[in-house]
């Protein structure tokens, strides 16, 4: 896909782009204003939810550990792994979300 190709989904402090939707991955960017609060830490049980950061900052709870990443950082929470995550900066906050396999995560957004 090109810079402006994949699928738009909108919502309010949200603009996401489904870029990939295969059995075995799915790759969705994920792009929040600075208003954003967050996502509440949770566990997944069928995959491995990973980030990687193209702007802004983010901090990620991780188990017990709060990690702060920017871009070009990678995080990665296995399966059973608590996990969450807010804009730590003062601008747009844009990752890459991989969800490996696909638990059909594009569909909920579209649906949100």
């Amino acid at each position: 896909l090109g810079p402006s190709e994949g699928e738009k989904v909108a919502r309010a402090h949200r603009h996401h782009r489904v870029l990939a939707e295969l059995p075995e991955l799915e790759v969705v960017e994920l792009s929040f204003g600075p208003d954003f609060e967050g996502v509440d830490p949770h566990s997944h049980a069928d995959h491995v939810d990973s980030f990687y950061l193209l702007e802004g900052e983010a901090e990620f709870i991780m188990g017990d550990e709060a990690v702060r990443v920017g871009p070009g950082g990678y995080v990665a929470a296995p399966i059973g792994v608590v996990h969450g995550f807010r804009n730590a900066g003062d601008g747009e906050l844009r990752m890459l979300n991989l969800h490996a396999p696909n638990v059909g995560f594009a569909g909920r957004l579209r649906q949100a």
